[in-house]
């Protein structure tokens, strides 16, 4: 099912990125090197932000693992959100251009955004020297986005963020595959997930309705939060059904290669439905389900 607003004026052309944000950045990256994930540089935000973060890139899309290293007015909600739950993955950032024409676009269509707000990160290259990875961001108003921070990322130097010595896993992670979202109102969340990008497309099976958000772009998918508690199950409802986002699925390349990397570090898996997944416990994978699928 296709929603029905301009294509031509939509500028979201789908997922850039995950936000994980944790309360200790150095313990993160342990676990996510465990994973068998390839980890960016620490990038250091501006003393604005007070935040620093490591990066997990893929060809089309990446995950951050975000933390807060100094007190600022600008992250108060997101320490909020660390005392309140603890680690936990807790934004979407969608694709597009410019981040200006982009919210005036949304506008346009009666979608909400905030102020665009600029900002950079130095980043070490393996040269020695030092590359700065500029941005800039317009965040949808809270009443447009059902779960969680839905903002728009607009990149100025691409080339510093997508650094090809970074986009090879040993787990053979290469792609965002999903973000599951548990709600007792799976159509009505899925809609309101799909008019926030341009292609936004509903496809529902049985309990729960994928939202396709664009070419090469991670889905959401929403399900009640049974079928959620039956998909990742032996884990409890409180590592389930908390915070804002039920789990992050990770595409890889061959399933069998990607357990083996994790045996190998000792790090405890569950199997999927039918073998054809398995998962983390989110105390292994920054504080939300992790989920390996092979597409």
């Amino acid at each position: 099912m296709k929603l029905d607003h301009p294509q031509q004026l939509h500028p979201v052309a789908g997922v850039d990125h995950i936000v994980l944000l944790v309360g200790d950045l150095d313990a993160a990256v342990q676990r996510f090197e465990a994973l068998g994930f390839a980890l960016s540089p620490r990038g250091t935000h501006s003393p604005q932000m007070g935040s620093a973060n490591h990066t997990i890139v893929f060809p089309d899309d990446y995950f951050e693992l975000l933390a807060i290293i100094a007190e600022t007015p600008r992250n108060a909600a997101k320490r909020a959100t660390l005392a309140a739950r603890g680690d936990s993955m807790t934004a979407i950032a969608c694709r597009i251009g410019d981040a200006h024409a982009a919210r005036s676009a949304l506008a346009e269509l009666g979608i909400a955004t905030s102020e665009v707000m600029d900002f950079a990160r130095p980043l070490p290259l393996p040269d020695g020297s030092t590359g700065t990875a500029a941005f800039a961001v317009t965040a949808f108003a809270a009443h447009e986005a059902p779960a969680g921070e839905i903002f728009m990322c607009g990149h100025k130097t691409r080339d510093m963020v997508w650094r090809p010595e970074l986009m090879e896993h040993p787990n053979g992670a290469r792609a965002l595959a999903g973000i599951v979202v548990a709600t007792a109102t799976p159509m009505d969340t899925a809609r309101a997930y799909a008019r926030l990008f341009a292609e936004g497309r509903l496809v529902e099976t049985g309990a729960r309705v994928r939202v396709a958000t664009g070419d090469r772009s991670a889905a959401i998918i929403c399900m009640m939060p049974d079928a959620a508690l039956a998909r990742y199950a032996p884990l409890g409802r409180d590592a389930i059904l908390r915070g804002d986002f039920a789990a992050l699925q990770i595409e890889v390349a061959d399933l069998a290669a990607a357990r083996s990397c994790l045996k190998a570090e000792g790090v405890a898996f569950h199997e999927g439905i039918e073998g054809r997944s398995f998962f983390v416990s989110p105390a292994d994978a920054g504080g939300n389900v992790m989920e390996f699928i092979e597409e």
